[in-house]
Formats: C-alpha cells, sequence, structure tokens
C-alpha cells in the first residue's frame, strides 16, 4: 500500500480555476472519505490523483502529487501505468458491454500485455471473489458484463480494478446510481478492502462517510477546509464551515 501526498494542488477546465492550492497527506492505511456540496472540487480531486482530469479537452492541473515515492506529476511517468496503480470506480458502472464477465475482468492486464493465460484463471476466480462477486457469475462467465444488475456491474468494475493489482482504490461516488441492498453489498466491500489498499471514496452522502470511512475530508469551493478522523469530524470539526454543512446550514 502506498500514501498519496499532495502539495499546492491547483486544477482547471480551462479559464475556470476548480482546485486552489491543496495540500494533504492520504494514509496508505484504511479509508479517506472526500465529502461536501456539489461543484465544489471533490470528484476533481480525486481524478487528479491517477491523472485522469487531465483527459479532460481544457483541462489543467499544477502542484505536486507522491504516490508512495514516485512524483506522479512527473513528464516520465506514464499516466496509463500510473492508472493500473490507482484503479478507479465511477459513479455508473461502467462495464464493457459487449465483453463477457470473464474479458471485463481480464481487460486490464490484456490490454497492458501483462495477461499470463496459464494463471488467467486464477486471477479471474481471486478478483471477483474478492469483489464479492464469483458465487453469483461463476456458472456464466462468459455472458455479458452488461447482463448484470447495476450493483453486480459496479462489482465487477471493482473486480476489473482488483485484478491488476492496484496500490489504490479511487472510488468517485460508487453508491450514488445504485439502490440500498447494493449500496449496502458495496460498503461492506469497502470494509474487506480496506486492510489491504489505500481507499479514496467520494460521497454526497454523509451518513455514508460516516460508516465505511477511517478519515473525511471536507471540500468547499474548491479549498481543503478540514481532514480528520471521521467521528472527529462529524463531532468535533474545527472549522465553522464544516459545522455549517455537516449540520445541514447549506450544501
Amino acid at each position: 500500500m502506498s500514501q498519496f501526498e499532495v502539495g499546492n494542488l491547483k486544477a482547471w477546465y480551462g479559464e475556470k480555476q476548480v482546485l486552489m492550492d491543496v495540500s494533504v497527506t492520504l494514509p496508505s492505511q484504511g479509508v479517506t472519505a472526500i465529502i461536501g456540496p456539489s461543484g465544489c472540487g471533490k470528484s476533481t480531486f480525486i481524478r487528479c490523483l491517477n491523472r485522469m482530469h487531465e483527459l479532460v479537452v481544457g483541462a489543467r492541473m499544477e502542484g505536486r502529487i507522491v504516490l508512495g515515492s514516485e512524483d506522479i506529476m512527473s513528464p516520465e511517468v506514464d499516466p496509463v501505468l500510473l492508472r493500473r496503480r490507482g484503479g478507479m470506480v465511477f459513479q455508473r458502472p461502467n462495464p464493457f458491454p459487449t465483453m463477457s464477465i470473464r474479458q471485463n475482468v481480464l481487460s486490464g492486464l490484456t490490454l497492458t500485455g501483462r495477461l499470463n493465460r496459464s494463471t488467467a484463471d486464477e486471477v479471474l476466480e481471486k478478483a471477483l471473489g474478492d469483489a464479492a462477486l464469483w458465487d453469483e457469475v461463476k456458472d456464466r462467465l462468459d455472458t455479458p458484463g452488461g447482463g448484470l444488475s447495476g450493483g453486480q456491474q459496479q462489482r465487477l468494475c471493482i473486480a476489473r480494478c482488483l485484478a491488476v493489482e492496484p496500490d489504490v482504490l479511487l472510488m468517485d461516488e460508487p453508491c450514488s446510481a445504485l439502490d440500498p441492498i447494493a449500496t449496502a453489498r458495496i460498503e461492506e466491500l469497502i470494509a474487506q478492502l480496506r486492510e489491504r489498499l489505500t481507499v479514496v471514496i467520494v460521497t454526497h452522502n454523509m451518513q455514508q462517510a460516516a460508516r465505511v470511512s477511517d478519515r473525511t475530508a471536507f471540500f468547499l469551493m474548491g479549498e481543503l477546509v478540514e481532514l480528520s478522523e471521521t467521528t472527529v469530524l462529524f463531532t468535533q470539526p474545527t472549522d465553522q464551515r464544516t459545522e455549517d454543512y455537516i449540520t445541514g446550514r447549506f450544501g
């Protein structure tokens, strides 16, 4: 597992600056939740952590992000390999609809030329098992991934990330499009993964942040206002803006 060291991170969409000098350490153990009102920069921040932000036309970022001992902003860093270390799970499940469940899980290894045919079945079962999906799909691995339910598709996307053995799992509101039962399964999965991965989750749901995270960061208007242990942030915030947000005075 690897921790993030972020220094003076700024990000723009065109001329609009959306992150303002964010500096923070995200530890290599447990789960860090990112909360804040819509448009506060939390999704942009998490996308900067594996350089997905720069894929948006007109977007740019400046600052320093170190993952483990590697400066990921260096021009010598291959963003494709970086994204293998930091897998991303998006708000809506995005399995490759025409690929089978098997092909979806192994796609990252296939695309990077790292798929070993002799161990593919072992990798497949482990990734689906780690994503709490193996027992539900083991008899239909060659059926389309797009045929699964929404919650199963989201766990399939998590399995796809886990198959490449990332250091970090980045989750951008992974439960916002799911029903309560599917949400509970994803939260159980996060609890299981926290011991072996650095997990960073953006959530609009403060109750979810309280349930799944060890630390919570509050963002407002592109600024990191406060980061502390989750129980402390929700009961004894040090910044009045944090207290106003979590007590529902705005947002």
